[in-house]
């Protein structure tokens, strides 16, 4: 897949638009879901994806491909992010579940846990309510998938700062979750704020 991108990226900084597209429809939902945990709005995510990638098609030129395309990609659109949170710091309001109720399926399988899916909404609203360098942590380690070394990359922080955030995120967890320390609650927590026992 990584040699894929690689080769579109160098077709789409050439002008070929069907380059462009095809990285677009890779990288949109996941761009997309990522600002939209963030600004906790459909709408906002949605202006916010598009202004991240014309600022992509705009500076695709100065990707060097030192890192890879996703996580620059990241940092861009973490980049937007706070700079429309700097814009509209009066005016946000909170709503957490309003995305976790996007999230929810309409029609649970027989088999679907409401104790599980309660704790995954607390833990999401938890998650909510972290400070902010904390919470960028586990939205891009966690919620998309992103090593810790390019998460690091995204927030400009250091490998060991990532590593020392997670590990307070989930002491943080356990506590307001009233989570005793095992390895299976631990675990089952981190697939929980994934998603993917839902």
């Amino acid at each position: 897949m990584e040699r894929r991108i690689t080769v579109l990226c160098k077709r789409a900084k050439k002008a070929d638009k069907t380059a462009a597209c095809e990285l677009l429809k890779i990288y949109y939902a996941d761009i997309f879901a990522y600002l939209r945990r963030l600004c906790n709005s459909r709408q906002d995510a949605e202006d916010l994806t598009q202004q991240t990638f014309l600022k992509v098609w705009a500076s695709l030129e100065s990707f060097a491909g030192r890192s890879r395309f996703s996580t620059w990609l990241y940092r861009i659109a973490h980049n937007t992010y706070m700079d429309w949170l700097r814009k509209n710091a009066g005016s946000i309001q909170a709503h957490p579940h309003k995305w976790w109720q996007d999230r929810i399926d309409e029609n649970p399988g027989p088999f679907a846990n409401l104790s599980e899916r309660q704790l995954a909404m607390r833990v999401y609203e938890a998650v909510d309510k972290l400070e902010d360098g904390k919470k960028h942590v586990i939205h891009l380690h966690y919620y998309q998938g992103l090593s810790i070394r390019e998460t690091a990359s995204v927030l400009n922080i250091a490998t060991s700062t990532v590593k020392y955030r997670l590990r307070e995120v989930l002491k943080i967890l356990r506590i307001k979750l009233g989570v005793r320390e095992t390895k299976f609650k631990q675990e089952q927590i981190l697939q929980i704020a994934k998603g993917e026992s839902i």
